[in-house]
């Protein structure tokens, strides 16, 4: 895998966990009755978050595999499951139908509330487990291996592509309100479904390559790895 194809893989499978377009309708209910200029303060606040927590298990991930006795390749078969399962679920699940209950019942309490009051309270609930999962820190860290032949190159195109899904995910969430009327609900459903089936495709590539790994001649190499050439 050239650097170059190891940082679009990395950014499409990263992008299509953290889904900012699929997050939009959360967001909209989070920061609802919020004016312009702080919803983009809480926008900013929590991709910056973002851009530190994966980028700390990018550096130190491996080195937590290795304190807990974990192999590379049971992590890359947990970490496809757990990536089938967030899949499954956003091809199964529609998120603006979930969203526009929540934005209701929101609007009413965020005039009662301040805006740090609001970054607090949706830095964990929304932050970490909806937009940084189990299944995201798992693909950093899957990525981390692989870019480990590139040596400070590939650290940095690692940081580099974090770096840009957070951006993405930044400019998501400003443009939440054009986003929400382009798209609609139809649209935001169609959205949401496209990137859950690419993330079960990749869940399941991930399961594949580490079964491959951890074992002699049950997976076929160009199955684990296709798309590579051989020398």
């Amino acid at each position: 895998m050239s650097q170059g194809e190891f940082a679009v893989n990395f950014f499409v499978a990263l992008f299509a966990l953290i889904d900012p377009i699929g997050i939009v309708p959360f967001f909209a209910a989070g920061t609802a009755g919020v004016s312009g200029r702080d919803r983009a303060q809480i926008a900013l606040y929590i991709s910056l978050f973002a851009l530190a927590f994966l980028t700390f298990f990018y550096f130190t991930g491996l080195g937590l595999l290795a304190f807990f006795g974990i192999s590379l390749p049971a992590f890359r078969i947990a970490g496809g499951i757990i990536l089938l399962l967030v899949g499954l679920d956003m091809v199964r699940d529609d998120p603006s139908s979930k969203s526009s209950d929540a934005v209701d019942g929101a609007s009413a309490k965020a005039k009662r509330e301040s805006v740090g009051r609001r970054f607090e309270r949706m830095i964990v609930p929304f932050a970490m487990p909806l937009l940084i999962g189990p299944g995201a820190i798992s693909t950093v860290i899957i990525y981390a291996s692989q870019a480990k032949p590139f040596g400070l190159t590939g650290a940095a195109i690692g940081v580099g592509v974090i770096a840009a899904v957070s951006a993405v995910t930044l400019l998501a969430f400003l443009l939440t309100p054009l986003i929400t009327r382009l798209l609609g609900r139809i649209g935001l459903s169609i959205v949401v479904r496209v990137l859950g089936l690419i993330l079960c495709a990749m869940a399941v590539q991930f399961i594949l390559a580490g079964f491959s790994d951890a074992t002699r001649g049950l997976i076929r190499h160009d199955t684990a790895a296709p798309y590579q050439k051989t020398p």
